[in-house]
């Protein structure tokens, strides 16, 4: 299941930094496992992924087209994400596109969770 609506950077939970600012977004509670939700930093959009026990975050944007990633599917046992509108997969380890059309990476950030706090470093 997808969030298809992006939270704004004032809920509580996460933070996303830009060198030592913090912002807070939202409970990584809220992001299930299996699960992605796309965050919105100063008209930035991030794609926030949970997969298994581990946390990924890369641009929302395909490289390709102008097409939310968290609207697509994620494919966990690849690690991927695919854009739905000509089928492009991004690996979310390293942001390069796995299929065509999409011949650019998307940019990956670090992501840290600790209990009630999530972290992405833009």
């Amino acid at each position: 299941m997808r969030n298809l609506d992006p939270v704004n950077v004032l809920a509580r939970g996460w933070s996303i930094t830009r060198g030592a600012d913090g912002r807070a977004l939202r409970d990584p509670a809220d992001v299930a496992a299996g699960e992605t939700r796309c965050f919105v930093v100063d008209a930035h959009k991030v794609c926030v992924a949970h997969v298994g026990a581990a946390w990924y975050a890369v641009d929302d944007t395909c490289s390709h087209e102008d097409y939310s990633l968290c609207e697509g599917d994620l494919w966990e046992d690849e690690l991927e994400i695919e854009c739905p509108k000509h089928g492009s997969t991004f690996s979310l380890k390293t942001g390069e596109p796995q299929t065509l059309p999409a011949t650019q990476p998307v940019r990956v950030y670090d992501v840290t969770v600790s209990g009630d706090d999530g972290l992405v470093e833009l």
